[in-house]
């Protein structure tokens, strides 16, 4: 008998992140699968916070609305879903090479008019290879939207995972899958009762030098976790399942205080040091707007 669960669907281990992000939730995975609504095809799932994707690519909804105010991360999802052959073409053909030199004339094309006469393919081509050879893999940008990383001097990276980009690129094409470049409340504007949301932002600094915002030129100030906390309740009204991940302090803590029975505390490794041994335990928050049964 034909079932439309997503427990039940067969999921492909090869469809996960083809980049590194700043913020990845690949390593919150168990803890927050825990809480994770069960999806019927008739549900959609929304992720207006894509990042990395670890989520959505562990899921393998059959219907999802994915979104990202950084457009050239967009971009290189539409590529990959889109564009495979002429991506990996691309990759292949020899001016994507791991040293010093090569990275930082990648690195400035942002900063000249050569920019605009990219293709799509090859913006995505220089995202890939930009973020697997930067300092630690992270994609930042600087306040006027140019990549400003600097080189990561690893020995051997994978600029071409063809088994994994080969996989992303089938379930991308083979699911009904929405790719958005909008603000994060404009991308769940149609979500209704029964869909699934995710809400990824930015973290809540838990210091004054802890802030890491620069994904995108627009940063992520308390005012943008207050409107993040505005749409969490516009979705509970909706009668939508609804999941924000953010650090846990106080500023978040009080902020989502009307749900405080539904906030489950959750350890995780902050990454973004390249020195593993300086990489700290802390404390971060899932908040839900339903009730589920510890696993």
């Amino acid at each position: 008998m034909k079932t439309d669960t997503l427990a039940r669907r067969k999921i492909n281990p090869l469809v996960r992140p083809f980049l590194k992000w700043a913020g990845g939730k690949r390593q919150l995975l168990p803890e927050i699968l825990k809480y994770c609504p069960k999806l019927t095809s008739k549900n959609t799932y929304y992720e207006p916070f894509i990042g990395g994707g670890a989520l959505l690519f562990q899921l393998q909804p059959q219907k999802a609305v994915i979104n990202d105010s950084n457009k050239e991360l967009i971009n290189c999802y539409r590529v990959v879903k889109e564009s495979l052959d002429d991506l990996m073409e691309e990759l292949r053909n020899g001016k994507y090479i791991n040293n010093e030199t090569s990275y930082y004339d990648m690195r400035e094309l942002d900063r000249s008019k050569k920019y605009a006469k990219l293709s799509e393919v090859e913006k995505a081509a220089r995202i890939i290879y930009l973020n697997k050879t930067c300092y630690n893999g992270l994609f930042r940008v600087n306040s006027q939207g140019q990549f400003n990383v600097p080189f990561g001097r690893y020995k051997n990276p994978n600029l071409l995972d063809d088994a994994v980009l080969r996989a992303v690129n089938k379930y991308l094409s083979s699911e009904t899958i929405i790719m958005l470049n909008h603000d994060f409340e404009k991308a769940v504007q149609d979500a209704k009762k029964g869909d699934f949301i995710y809400l990824d932002p930015p973290y809540d600094p838990v210091s004054e030098t802890a802030s890491f915002t620069g994904y995108d030129v627009n940063g992520f100030n308390k005012d943008e976790q207050q409107r993040v906390k505005k749409v969490f309740d516009d979705l509970t009204e909706r009668g939508c399942q609804v999941i924000v991940s953010n650090s846990c302090t106080d500023f978040i803590m009080d902020l989502y205080k009307d749900y405080h029975d539904k906030i489950k505390k959750v350890r995780a490794t902050r990454s973004i040091n390249s020195n593993a041994l300086k990489r700290s335990m802390v404390d971060e928050v899932l908040v839900l707007n339903y009730e589920i049964q510890d696993k």
